[in-house]
């Protein structure tokens, strides 16, 4: 039985649609399922049980035999949100809690982390743990991811069960049309070029960055869920490891391949960046993806920009298919 947090949202759901695809069916879903725009993500899937999240720890101390693996993938992602109490109930303790359970349960535990806890990138984009405590996010969502990577570490040692942490970079695909303001700039912009035949990108406000360089490491959701599946399947070594494509693009890039995986003329306009997030929005990142590679041994190429746009938009946003 593998048990996946986050099972309605955008990476939860992709993910249980490639276990189903690799043969694995009995996988239960962990989530609060109040919203009916994200029950679609969940149309179509082989899953055993729906738990709610509030129920779910003492759930799993009564079934923790009939467990095989936890991806803990359900987690507050709102960037803009500014109460630290939220994240630190939902994102710091509770993942605390289900840490703890698979540690005591010897249940291995793989778990988002995210780009975020980076912050404007002054220490680089290496994943190596001597690092990582001195990370200084901008936000606090950043900050609890940062401060749960930082408590796992210091745990981790005195745990002998199978577990990696995953910094996801700016994931976009198919499965987050409920994400509203916080899905991806590629979700955006194909709605935008539907409704309006345009797109409108955030201004630089940085004298160093031209309007639209402002540059990102965009990894496909699909590709988020092979490195899932290999890790699933082959244990490499416990780390917090990058889950980016290790290679930055700019956003005029990301706008000019979906106006050409919309078959539309190209028409980018500039706004300024909102004022609530203006102070803590990242202007460039760019995985550091030794880590995976050597370490890990995962070998797999990931898509391309182009390939990632143009599977995503062909395959999904035309139709507002889910996968």
């Amino acid at each position: 039985m593998i048990i996946v947090t986050g099972a309605a949202g955008f990476i939860g759901s992709c993910w249980i649609r490639r276990l189903n695809d690799a043969g694995y069916t009995d996988v239960v879903a962990v989530d609060d399922f109040n919203r009916a725009d994200k029950e679609r993500n969940l149309t179509g899937k082989r899953i055993r049980q729906r738990i709610h999240r509030e129920a779910f720890l003492s759930w799993l101390d009564a079934h923790r035999r009939e467990v095989d693996a936890v991806f803990h993938l359900g987690a507050r992602t709102d960037t803009a949100e500014k109460d630290p109490a939220i994240f630190e109930v939902l994102n710091l303790r509770y993942s605390q809690q289900l840490w703890q359970r698979c540690a005591d349960y010897q249940l291995p535990f793989y778990y988002a982390s995210s780009a975020a806890t980076y912050g404007a990138g002054e220490r680089g984009y290496s994943d190596d743990h001597d690092l990582i405590p001195y990370l200084r996010p901008l936000n606090p969502y950043g900050q609890s991811k940062q401060d749960f990577d930082v408590w796992l570490l210091q745990h981790a040692p005195q745990a002998d069960i199978p577990w990696a942490g995953f910094k996801f970079f700016n994931v976009y695909g198919p499965n987050e049309y409920h994400k509203g303001r916080m899905a991806s700039v590629m979700f955006h912009t194909a709605r935008q070029i539907k409704s309006t035949g345009a797109m409108r990108l955030f201004r630089s406000h940085r004298p160093d960055f031209r309007d639209g360089e402002q540059s990102r490491d965009f990894i496909y959701v699909k590709d988020v869920t092979e490195v899932l599946l290999f890790f699933l399947e082959k244990r490499p070594p416990n780390a917090i490891y990058n889950l980016g494509t290790g290679q930055a693009r700019t956003f005029l890039d990301l706008a000019h391949n979906t106006f050409r995986a919309m078959d539309a003329q190209v028409n980018i306009a500039f706004i300024d960046t909102p004022e609530d997030i203006r102070d803590t929005y990242q202007y460039f990142t760019q995985a550091d993806m030794t880590k995976l590679r050597r370490l890990a041994g995962y070998t797999a190429p990931f898509y391309s920009l182009e390939e990632g746009i143009e599977d995503y938009v062909r395959g999904y946003l035309r139709e507002e298919r889910i996968w």
